[in-house]
């Protein structure tokens, strides 16, 4: 077995290579190696310390934590390099993150190469840096820059800690590090003095980390550490590693280290193992709506071409601006320049002409809804382009298969559903349809990662996974409306557990009419026996659409940054349970999460059971991507199993009793025994 640590001495100077593949994790063996290699360069006029391959060290080995830590212990890894007696230069490039950056800030000096991002994201795992990070990160870096990147997990530029002084210099090349520090003398981090926080100023950074951190602990918990720094570092440094080994068994990081997981399992699919990608560089968008144009302002961000195509003239140059607004917000937040924006539109053209598509890699369809006109236009899209091209729909609850009906190799259809604003929600379902090929999802997944976004599979059914999952959700939601609950109440309800929004917010967000037209494709189809509530119904018929309609299940009054409740509304849902003679009863948050969530995981397993997801982990991280479910909680399928099977079933049960012997289907979901 190669050596994970290595060193060689050469003229004085002890150069100490970290090579542990993919991200350099300060594993078990790597910090073995460490501590052996630190006795090797003892008598040395500087140790180098570096690691090979793309990146510095990115953090520990997460598949460690769920195991009693194992010796030598971070914390006495990093302490020996600040204490060794042969100064040691931290050569930096790549991603400098969390175990990483412990190391580096315990080094004697700090070099990095231009580009180098540094940060100690263990917030984003439910826990706060336990080699310290805390401890000396206010010292090191000043109380603002600390907090962003220990209670925010905020990415920090080189260039950035260089204006500070954490970092002593920068260089392209380990041998102009070692020239930028000679002759200078260090000092070491953990015994500079730090200035307590004002009370005032401590208050403002808790308010702020709160609020951020939107239900999360853990960057709390890094502030409270953080202000341990003001004592000696001998005495606060472990009640830092014990309350990071507490956090580990916390609930919010065992979800966290779930999806952690499950999104690095869900981006590869076993239909992908021998499967190989083609190049993605011309891409044609036809439809040029609020999402067609969105989608063509992800592609273009990612350096491809792009011909988007409407329906006329006009449309085609309405389109064509929403682009570009697209790419002025990416200036506007700093993901662009000016020059960049340019770039970016001088490779997109816009027209009516579908001809345009031709000599495209990719075809997106981002058009209405509606099943005739999605066909007859890939039959006449299909012959403009190439065989091996691919023709992708974008639909949300339509059949593949029946749109892709009768074009000719079929091996290179599928969908790929991206979730509004395209531009920025991070989900795409890629879709298989019956006789999609190994090698066209294998595309479809590296050209979506491409384009920054989190791919997961799905075979075909009503509505996907996420849209299915959502339906069964809004049924469970509309019945509390009829039973006696009200939309802010259920809203207020799911926020409280952490999602972004709660059903009824959600529905006017994206707005109601795609929802409308699913239900009605539905009534042939509906068991007779589910109780059907046609409240949503009732609005629709009002042409209370959602929020860009002006009204829905919330008015929104010209100004207001939310919905407010509506009293119209608040009558029609009363009048409802007066006509169909229900004693409206009120509902507890606790209950109304429950049952909601049940619901969500419920339909989650009924997928996973028909072969729709891969793996109840694609489930999860279809929820968190896509759907606002909170990442610190894990998901549903995580989250159905940490109450356990009695408590799930007891919550399918009622959802059963509000529509007996229908979809909920209780009996047929599976959870661990105990």
């Amino acid at each position: 077995m190669p050596e994970v640590v290595a060193t060689e001495l050469a003229d004085g100077i002890a150069w100490v290579t970290i090579d542990n593949p993919p991200v350099n994790a300060t594993s078990a063996a790597v910090r073995a190696g460490l501590l052996d290699a630190l006795d090797k360069v003892q008598g040395c006029e500087l140790a180098v310390l570096r690691a090979a391959g793309k990146t510095f060290v990115a953090g520990g080995d997460v598949s460690e934590f769920d195991a009693p830590p194992a010796p030598p212990h971070l914390p006495d890894v990093v302490d020996a390099v600040e204490r060794s007696g042969t100064p040691v230069l931290a050569f930096l490039h790549g991603t400098v993150l969390g175990g990483g950056f412990e190391l580096a800030m315990a080094a004697a000096f700090r070099v990095a190469r231009p580009g180098t991002q540094f940060g100690l994201p263990e917030v984003n795992l439910g826990l706060i840096p336990g080699a310290g990070g805390t401890q000396r990160a206010p010292r090191l870096l000043g109380w603002g820059l600390a907090v962003e990147m220990a209670c925010h997990g905020q990415l920090k530029p080189a260039e950035a800690l260089l204006a500070v002084g954490a970092i002593d210099a920068m260089a392209c090349t380990p041998e102009e590090a070692v020239a930028a520090v000679r002759g200078r003398r260090p000092s070491r981090v953990s015994e500079r003095s730090l200035t307590p926080l004002e009370p005032a100023a401590e208050r403002a950074f808790r308010t702020h980390v709160a609020d951020a951190a939107k239900g999360r602990q853990a960057p709390l918990h890094a502030l409270t550490a953080m202000t341990w720094a003001v004592e000696p570092y001998g005495a606060a440094q472990p009640r830092e590693r014990a309350l990071h080994l507490e956090l580990r068994q916390s609930a919010e990081s065992v979800a966290l280290r779930h999806v952690f997981f499950a999104e690095r399992a869900v981006a590869k699919p076993a239909v992908l193992h021998d499967a190989s990608p083609r190049p993605i560089e011309r891409i044609a968008v036809i439809g040029g709506g609020h999402m067609g144009s969105a989608i063509a302002a992800t592609c273009l961000l990612a350096g491809a071409r792009v011909a988007l195509i409407e329906r006329d003239a006009e449309a085609a140059s309405v389109a064509a601006d929403a682009v570009a607004q697209v790419l002025d917000g990416a200036v506007t937040r700093g993901k662009l320049t000016a020059g960049e924006r340019v770039t970016r539109l001088n490779a997109l053209s816009a027209s009516a002409d579908l001809e345009s598509a031709t000599g495209a890699d990719l075809a997106i369809e981002a058009v209405i809804e509606d099943l005739d006109t999605k066909r007859q236009l890939f039959q006449s899209l299909a012959p403009l382009l190439s065989p091996g091209a691919l023709l992708a729909t974008n639909t949300s609850y339509l059949d593949p298969n029946a749109i892709f009906e009768g074009i000719p190799s079929p091996e290179r259809c599928l969908g790929l559903h991206f979730f509004s604003p395209a531009h920025i929600m991070k989900l795409t379902e890629i879709v298989r349809a019956a006789r999609t090929s190994p090698d066209t999802l294998a595309t479809a997944f590296a050209f979506a990662r491409r384009l920054r976004k989190t791919p997961v599979l799905s075979g075909v059914c009503d509505g996907f996974i996420g849209n299915r999952m959502l339906a069964a959700y809004r049924r469970a939601a509309e019945y509390m409306l009829a039973d006696g609950a009200l939309p802010h109440e259920v809203d207020a309800a799911l926020r409280a557990f952490g999602m972004a929004m709660g059903p009824f917010e959600t529905q006017d967000h994206s707005g109601h009419q795609i929802a409308f037209a699913a239900r009605r494709r539905q009534d042939a189809t509906r068991d007779p026996r589910e109780r059907y509530v046609a409240i949503a119904d009732q609005l629709c018929a009002l042409e209370r659409f959602g929020k860009r309609s002006g009204a829905g299940w919330y008015a929104y009054p010209a100004g207001a940054r939310r919905g407010q409740p509506d009293p119209d509304v608040e009558a029609l849902i009363r009048a409802w349970s007066e006509d169909h003679g229900i004693t409206r009863r009120s509902f507890r948050d606790d209950e109304i999460q429950t049952l909601l969530l049940a619901a969500l995981a419920n339909e989650g397993a009924r997928i996973v059971e028909e072969g729709i997801a891969e793996s109840e982990a694609a489930v999860d991280v279809v929820k968190i991507a896509g759907y606002g479910f909170p990442r610190w909680r894990g998901g549903p399928m995580h989250w159905a199993e940490t109450i356990g099977r009695d408590a799930m079933m007891d919550a399918l049960g009622a959802l059963e009793a509000a529509s007996p012997g229908s979809w909920i289907r209780a009996a047929r979901y599976k959870v661990p025994p105990g």
